[in-house]
């Protein structure tokens, strides 16, 4: 079969699709330890709010009519964009309307529409390029893009907090914004890394990419105001050359595929044009699910009162059976700040981080090298091969139970 470079492109070895085949394989097969995958936990009182909501739909025939059997306008369902620019505004005081705000089939189909319409080859001939200003960054950036030499990404400086913590610092210096550049984006709080980019790193950035006339991209998935897995100070923002992406996923909901971007009104319309073009219009499902509890504010206290503490908890516990476990292993940990992640550093490790998580899978451990998060940076770091991320969703005992092999593995190379 001859393929285009679109297909070619796409049918290469790419990092998600590496992820997402290890989660379904492991999952059919079972009896393995699931640390890799960004799959949220399973929240109870989460499940029982969605579950009365379902009914409601389904008991009542023109909502379930509305769900199930309607095309929804390219932009999404206009309840569920009305009642959040209502919460924005109301919650933030940002000068917004449902006008603002496009629904996606997720966000990494808004990830892809967004950066192939930003960046790639130019009208012209020319070729412009999607800036990430501080790796580790996502894995699903890193294929997104239809040409080849798509991201430029920075190093970050690597602060040491006491004996085994540090903090990623965004390097300003080390940032070259050219002609090349056709946008700025990261992730907060990041993932892999659960670091949360400082208001003043945030505020320069948006200046950065205001003198340059370039959108600045903020993939808040995990952030304020839901589903609100954010354990330090961070202060939400929005303005019109900023894009502000955001998901149902991890509130609960990642099979409902809803990502939700607010932005200008320009980009909002262009954006509508694409998902027309692409999907014809984005799913119901989730935009109906939550629209009273958006409507209300209960997302936010759901967020703040059941989400935040339930991943905080969970990663205080990780963190306390790190420490235990590793004692007598060189490793770092880069601050949790958000999300649900560890991000786990072993200076000087004798074989790679794709090595490393050869060895646990065949050990029933699944977890994800560190060197998928890094697109578009130089070769030659080593700190590329060192690197682990492990996520702390799941059960609780079988995160210790991960983490003690893990351990156990890296005595055995360190050996």
């Amino acid at each position: 079969m001859k393929l285009s470079a679109f297909g070619e492109k796409l049918s290469a070895g790419a990092g998600i699709l590496s992820l997402m085949d290890d989660l379904g394989t492991a999952l059919a097969e079972g009896g393995k330890i699931m640390m890799g995958g960004g799959n949220p936990g399973h929240i109870p009182e989460i499940q029982t709010v969605m579950a009365e909501r379902l009914r409601t739909l389904t008991d009542d025939e023109q909502l379930l009519r509305r769900l199930i059997g309607t095309y929804d306008p390219p932009r999404g369902e206009g309840e569920f964009l009305q009642a959040l620019a209502s919460l924005l505004r109301r919650e933030y005081g940002w000068d917004l309307t449902e006008e603002n705000i496009c629904l996606t089939n997720g966000s990494q189909g808004a990830f892809f529409l967004l950066f192939n319409v930003l960046a790639g080859t130019t009208g012209n001939g020319g070729k412009r390029k999607i800036l990430l200003p501080m790796a580790p960054e996502y894995i699903g950036y890193a294929d997104l893009g239809l040409v080849d030499d798509f991201f430029v990404s920075v190093r970050p400086r690597i602060e040491m907090i006491g004996d085994h913590f540090f903090k990623y610092r965004v390097d300003f210096e080390g940032i070259t914004i050219t002609d090349e550049i056709g946008a700025l984006c990261v992730s907060r709080p990041t993932n892999p890394t659960g670091n949360v980019l400082t208001d003043d790193e945030i505020a320069r950035l948006a200046r950065l990419a205001e003198e340059n006339e370039i959108p600045f991209i903020i993939d808040n998935a995990y952030g304020v105001p839901f589903p609100g897995m954010i354990y330090t100070e961070a202060t939400p923002v929005w303005n019109e050359n900023l894009i502000l992406c955001m998901s149902l996923s991890k509130f609960g909901l990642p099979a409902v595929r809803t990502g939700i971007v607010i932005a200008g009104k320009e980009m909002i319309r262009l954006l509508s044009g694409v998902n027309a073009v692409v999907n014809l219009a984005p799913g119901s499902f989730g935009a109906m699910l939550t629209t009273e509890i958006i409507r209300s504010g209960e997302i936010i206290r759901l967020s703040r009162e059941v989400i935040k503490p339930f991943y905080q908890h969970k990663m205080q516990r990780a963190l306390t059976c790190l420490q235990e476990c590793f004692k007598g292993i060189a490793y770092k940990v880069h601050v949790p700040e958000g999300a649900m992640f560890l991000w786990l550093w072993f200076p000087g490790l004798p074989l790679s981080g794709r090595q490393l998580y050869e060895r646990l899978k065949k050990r029933g451990v699944v977890v994800v090298s560190g060197d998928y998060f890094f697109p578009g940076l130089a070769p030659g770091w080593r700190h590329t091969d060192e690197c682990l991320r492990i996520t702390y969703s799941q059960e609780e005992e079988a995160v210790r139970r991960g983490i003690h092999i893990i351990a156990e593995e890296l005595r055995a190379i360190l050996a």
